[in-house]
């Protein structure tokens, strides 16, 4: 497969992930202002913003309106949904002939969709409609890719920028909200309570299912063992983990490329440190180091990935 095929199918995944998962924020964040005081919802929206790496707007972090705005239709905001929809789509528009028409036709789609739309339009009818649509359409995509696109090797890094996407996102957003609780003087109350443990769940659409594993009692070891080391929920990072990892090794016997061993290894790597991790040792040794090492881990795959396939030396090619 050509480079830049691969590294558009990687990144048309990676931002339709990022915008998918910016839009799921904002829907929990607007959904909880109906729960919570004002000075707890300001929080919220500024762990939101900081788990984005995005700086609030100058009206303040608490003003959901230019929130949204900011985080929906600033089309100089490259973490924004409508400019990661538009990278996407360009990004499909490249590799038009790899990709299947149905692939094609619901990413050009949703682009419409978010291009049509205001934030003044949205916000005077239903906010919450709007965002579901794009979380709906960003679904609809991934299903259509798996039952339309042979499972090759251009289908494995669209799977590889998805979740290692998914992985650093959602290592980022568990850091925000756990770092006042474990940062709080032990005397001190507890500045999260039960509806801040249920919306990080919802920002992962992890509540029914952490249910399942835990029951409705919520308490924050168990929500964050559940959204880092369960297996089986495809939210939690041990999960997409498992995902890039496999994706590697399919990548890399398919290609027979000699340097992509790295990136194999990272992503073994990156794996092992989940599948044998235990939430009590991780938050007693520093839940912030650990968060932050999965996504440099993240970081480092990325850049073997590239180093590999993307950016390798014409010499390198030669003698692959």
């Amino acid at each position: 497969m050509l480079s830049r095929v691969a590294d558009s199918l990687y990144w048309m995944s990676r931002y339709l992930e990022r915008a998918e998962h910016t839009a799921r924020l904002i829907a929990v964040g607007l959904n909880m202002m109906l729960d919570q005081a004002p000075h707890a919802t300001s929080l919220r929206w500024e762990r939101l913003l900081a788990s984005l790496r995005a700086y609030p707007p100058p009206s303040g972090s608490g003003d959901a309106y230019a929130i949204a705005s900011m985080l929906t239709f600033e089309t100089s905001n490259e973490g924004s949904i409508a400019a990661c929809i538009a990278a996407a789509r360009e990004n499909a528009r490249q590799v038009r002939e790899q990709i299947s028409s149905e692939m094609w036709e619901q990413v050009n789609r949703l682009y419409l969709d978010v291009r049509r739309s205001s934030i003044e339009a949205i916000w005077q009818g239903e906010p919450l409609e709007f965002y579901h649509d794009v979380k709906q359409g960003a679904h609809l995509f991934q299903g259509i890719t798996d039952a339309t696109m042979t499972h090759g090797e251009g289908w494995h890094f669209i799977q590889v920028g998805r979740y290692l996407e998914r992985a650093s996102l959602t290592a980022a957003l568990i850091d925000q909200h756990f770092r006042p609780y474990l940062e709080a003087p032990i005397d001190a109350p507890l500045s999260l309570d039960y509806i801040d443990w249920v919306g990080l769940l919802k920002c992962c659409t992890a509540f029914e299912a952490y249910c399942k594993v835990y029951t409705a009692d919520v308490q924050a070891e168990s929500v964050a063992e559940f959204l880092l080391l369960n297996a089986e929920g495809p939210r939690s990072v041990r999960f997409a983990a498992d995902r890039i990892q496999r994706s590697m090794q399919a990548i890399a016997q398919s290609t027979g490329t000699r340097s992509a061993g790295r990136a194999e290894r990272l992503a073994g790597r990156l794996r092992a440190s989940l599948d044998y991790g235990q939430v009590d040792e991780i938050i007693a040794e520093s839940m912030h180091s650990y968060l932050d090492g999965i996504q440099r881990q993240c970081g480092a795959i990325h850049g073997a990935i590239y180093q590999a396939y993307i950016s390798y030396p014409v010499d390198t090619a030669l003698t692959s």
